[in-house]
């Protein structure tokens, strides 16, 4: 066996709990202790368990809140260190007891046998560019919740607009507006600038994902993803920061569970059953993949702006988004036509853009391989 020791550790912001495995199915397994959550704490640790660097350990944590410091940290020493999915960790369904302790030598005890999922760790460019991505998603989310906020009270003075909402003539309408009382007037225009400023901050942290996804090494991905149909460049570059290299994924079907896009199923014997899906994995890239698939409610169409963002791409990826169009249109009009709902449509056809995309990454990685001169 490579390593001569696994352990285990159970983050926390200010602790860290450690168990150790020896090699071997029949190898102690024993709670270290509690350290300190700071770097000089577990460069003791390491030292300790390493005995001085002689001897490889194998580390893994549970991805949580801390991030990735102490696994850079020890991968930084020539140790590896697993950051292991925590929806993947097998459990046993009776054990009803959690402890820091308990965690930490269920980790090395797993660990040792192979059992753990690891994840993938970003490097600091892509970390940073996801930062700005779900820096944009929460100013989305406050802008969401202020516009609710502020519906919601003329709502109750019965002040409601007949057009569009947000739009230039109901901002003119809001701006017009004139509350019964003076305490009602203060609160009606606290309401409104904070949905101004929440707005602000959007188009902020929009422009700076539009250039910095242009002036990054996510440039030619997202440049590509934008072929099709309904993929922006707030999409390409969340599906880009979140996910990473596409083709690390050696089929598109698990590229689909990765995303959490795939029907649940629960079958034994004779009897089949699926569910909803499973929503496993990356919840920002499956957000703001249904929100691209409503494109595609809409006949198949190379717009103006759809011609513009693939200029200078491959016909090979022009070719591919205009097979997309075609099957996710017509998959869409085919489960209007049984009834089926919207939203069911709309989640089976980010399944299957999904794979579009997997397939771009790929004809896009062929592309930028450089070719051999015939001798």
């Amino acid at each position: 066996m490579e390593h001569t020791r696994f352990v285990g550790l159970d983050v926390h912001k200010r602790t860290v709990v450690a168990a150790v495995a020896d090699a071997g199915r029949t190898g102690e397994v024993r709670l270290y202790g509690t350290v300190a959550n700071s770097r000089k704490a577990i460069a003791e640790l390491l030292a300790k368990v390493s005995r001085g660097g002689r001897e490889k350990v194998l580390f893994a944590y549970e991805a949580g809140p801390c991030g990735y410091q102490i696994q850079r940290q020890l991968a930084g020493a020539g140790h590896e260190c697993q950051v292991v999915a925590p929806s993947l960790i097998p459990r046993k369904a009776g054990d009803r007891v959690k402890t820091d302790r308990r965690d930490a030598l269920m980790l090395a005890r797993l660990l040792r046998a192979g059992e753990l999922t690891p994840v993938v760790v970003p490097e600091g460019e892509q970390e940073g560019f996801r930062d700005l991505c779900r820096a944009r998603e929460d100013a989305k989310n406050a802008q969401r919740v202020a516009r609710q906020r502020l519906l919601s009270f003329l709502l109750r003075h019965s002040m409601n607009y007949d057009g569009q909402n947000w739009a230039q003539p109901h901002m003119r309408w809001l701006s017009d507006l004139k509350l019964p009382s003076p305490a009602q007037q203060i609160v009606f225009q606290e309401y409104v600038r904070a949905v101004e400023e929440t707005t602000e901050r959007v188009d902020r942290l929009t422009e700076q994902v539009e250039e910095y996804g242009r002036s990054s090494g996510f440039a030619k991905p997202i440049a590509a993803y934008q072929a099709l149909r309904g993929v922006s460049t707030v999409v390409a570059a969340t599906v880009a920061a979140e996910i990473g290299d596409l083709t690390r994924f050696d089929h598109p079907k698990k590229l689909m569970a990765f995303t959490g896009l795939v029907p649940s199923e629960f079958s034994s014997g004779e009897s089949e059953r699926r569910g909803g899906i499973t929503k496993a994995g990356n919840q920002h890239v499956r957000r703001v993949l249904i929100e691209a698939a409503w494109a595609y409610r809409h006949p198949a169409r190379v717009s103006r702006l759809i011609r513009e963002r693939q200029a200078g791409l491959s016909a090979e990826v022009r070719d591919i988004s205009w097979r997309a169009q075609l099957r996710l249109s017509k998959k869409f009009r085919k489960m209007a036509g049984q009834n089926k709902p919207h939203q069911v449509a709309v989640t089976a056809i980010a399944r299957e853009l999904v794979g579009y995309l997997w397939e771009i990454a790929h004809a896009a990685q062929e592309k930028s391989k450089p070719t051999r001169k015939a001798a």
